[in-house]
This record gives C-alpha cells, structure tokens and sequence, in this order.
C-alpha cells in the first residue's frame, strides 16, 4: 500500500456521486449492496469485521508511537481471528524486515519481525488468516506470481507465544500474474478474494479488479496453486477527478458481506468509500 499525507478538509468534497450495481462473474455473483464512509487517515489502509459485525479500520493515524520510533511507519489491511487482530507493518524504503503485530482479546501486543529473503519486496500490504486460524497469507506490491504464508503469529503453536522471528512457510503460486494487491481475505477454506490497486488494464480487463484465487485444497503448510480470475471493476465514484487508490478488503462470514475501499482522487481523499457488496 501506498503511504498517504493528506490536509484535513470538508468531509462533503469526498462523497461520491450515487452507488450503482455491480455484478461478479463466476459463482457465486457478487451484487453492491451500499456504500459507507470513513475516515482516511484513521481507516483508510484497510478493515476487517468483528464477531459482533462492527467493523475495525486502520489508517496511518492508527500506528501506535511506540511502533513509528521502531520504523514502522505503514500499516496495512487487517485480519481478526479467533478474537485476535493481526496487523501487517512495514518500514522505509530501505527496510530488511517486515512486521506483524497481534493484538489478544485481552489488548496485549506481540510483535512477529520476518527477515526478508533474497528477492522479497519490503511491502507488507495485507494480513488474511486462515479460516482455521493456522497459516497467515500476505503479499508484495507490483506484479507477482505468489502469494506469501507464514504460520500464524500466536495461534499456531510453530510460532514463539509472545513474539519473535516469524519465518516464512511456504507460498500460493498464482496461475496468472497479478498487480499491486492491497488486500486479501479467506471466503471459504478455498476461496479468497483481493483487492488490487492495478489500473492498467494489461493482466485482466478490469481496471482495479477485484480478484477471486481458489485453491485446490485448504492451505495446510505445503505449496500449492491459486487459480486467479477477476470479478469485476472497483467503483471509481467521485465528485473529484483524477487517481483512485484500492485498499482493504474484508469479507464478514456471520452476515456473508464483502467489503472493499477505494481512496478518492484529490481533496476528496479524505474520506475512504466502503463498498459492500452481498
């Protein structure tokens, strides 16, 4: 994910003109279903669902100050399981390491640092669990043909109880490239679903797609390969014109909602629109 500085204007500038219908090939179909808003600085990185169906958000005024003195100065799109919330950090541009840091129900932090490997891009754009909360999915910025999994921090108990080095497990193989994904979650065993940030109409038609990877079998510490085909075209509404940036994507098995964000362009940026989508 990119890094943002915005000023603070009128929320009014950053609403987006009426929410249309979308639909998604392949099975099942996805249809929008409305639109929210929040706030970019402190939710526009990403968002996961909670057991109860409120939804938690991450921006960059999310980083606690003990973590900014640590470097890490990006946070990305979140995951929650099993009442734990997994968050993926990364620093500067000249960073050897990234960072996942899991919070406990209890509010307790524990920090897990992966050293890079020869080749591996610093960004650490988004953290997805499992749905039986064992292995942690998490990607690069621009084309990649993988998709990286490590054991989950915390829950699954390859990995230290209370932080420490994270190695990284094995990978998903992508059966077709993908660009610039700023999000994934898990809809089935699977299925998982990711946001990507690609405008260039070159690998699907869809400008900023939103992607479907379905698996041959649950992940389970061993390679395996995704099959990738895109669903459809992020909304890109906006009384301003210019960029649109994707972020997080969420997907709230108890209501069966989809969730993705897209930043406006310009002074809108300051409100981040949530798609829903059932």
């Amino acid at each position: 994910m990119k890094r943002h500085f915005l000023t603070p204007v009128c929320l009014l500038a950053a609403l987006g003109l009426g929410a249309g219908t979308a639909s998604a090939a392949g099975d099942p179909q996805w249809a929008e279903s409305g639109t929210a808003y929040t706030d970019t600085l402190g939710g526009g990185q990403g968002l996961a669902a909670r057991a109860d169906g409120s939804l938690l958000y991450r921006g960059l005024a999310d980083i606690p100050l003990s973590l900014r003195i640590k470097g890490w100065n990006h946070v990305g799109d979140p995951d929650i399981a099993q009442g734990h919330v997994f968050d993926a950090y990364q620093g500067p541009d000249t960073a050897t390491s990234k960072m996942f840091a899991v919070t406990t129900p209890a509010g307790k932090r524990y920090e897990y640092v992966h050293q890079l490997n020869p080749g591996e891009k610093l960004n650490n754009s988004f953290a997805a669990v499992s749905p039986d909360g064992q292995w942690l999915v998490s990607g690069e910025w621009s084309e990649q043909r993988r998709l990286q999994v490590f054991p989950a921090p915390l829950l699954n108990p390859a990995t230290p109880p209370t932080g420490g080095d994270l190695k990284e497990a094995w990978q998903i193989t992508l059966d077709k490239p993908v660009r610039d994904i700023q999000g994934c979650d898990f809809v089935t065993d699977t299925r998982l679903i990711c946001a990507s940030n690609d405008a260039s109409g070159t690998l699907f038609p869809e400008i900023r797609p939103l992607l479907q990877v379905d698996l041959p079998r649950k992940v389970d510490g061993q390679p395996v390969t995704g099959a990738v085909q895109s669903l459809l075209a992020l909304p890109q509404r906006s009384l301003c014109t210019g960029s649109f940036e994707t972020e997080g994507v969420d997907y709230d098995v108890n209501s069966g909602t989809l969730r993705a964000q897209m930043i406006p362009p310009g002074v809108c940026a300051v409100a981040t629109a949530v798609y829903a989508y059932k």
